[in-house]
């Protein structure tokens, strides 16, 4: 295996699904309190979903309450509960490309924008049999990470003075 191109900055969200989106935001926003950042809805992916964050600044976190549009329809953003878990990326365009190199199994749909309006792309939770690396039953989500992410990643000082 060849070294790794890209680094994982840290945790970008956290998604839970659930049949009845009232009942997510009566426990997280009503009993704890976090606050609705945003929304998003799409038909093709068969979800309506409330953004709420934990913390504040680039190091917040996101937590996506989800719900399908329609039960009957795939995928089923409900099941399980517990749906995906986000991961900032440094370069997600190298990360999808070298990852597929080494076998990893990527959900249809490529990179594209995601609910937040960064660019994302899924690793698929199951191998196939042409790319047996997966997330092993979870549903991994690499996000692009922004600048101000970015910069929280680097190391203090630089590397001039790490050095001397």
């Amino acid at each position: 295996m060849s070294e790794r191109p890209f680094r994982i900055l840290g945790l970008q969200q956290v998604a839970i699904g659930a049949a009845d989106k009232s009942a997510l935001r009566r426990l997280w926003v009503d009993l704890l309190g976090l606050s609705v950042h945003g929304t998003y809805r799409s038909e093709s992916e068969n979800v309506d979903e409330d953004i709420v964050e934990l913390g504040s600044g680039p190091g917040r976190i996101e937590l996506d309450l989800m719900v399908p549009l329609d039960p009957d329809k795939r995928p089923r953003v409900d099941q399980p509960p517990l749906n995906h878990i986000g991961l900032w990326v440094d370069d997600i365009h190298l990360a999808e490309r070298w990852l597929r190199e080494q076998g990893v199994r990527f959900t249809p749909g490529g990179i594209r924008k995601g609910a937040a309006g960064h660019e994302v792309c899924f690793i698929h939770p199951k191998g196939s049999a042409d790319q047996p690396r997966s997330g092993e039953g979870v549903l991994i989500e690499l996000v692009q990470a922004p600048p101000e992410v970015l910069r929280l990643s680097e190391p203090a000082g630089g590397a001039e003075d790490a050095t001397g």
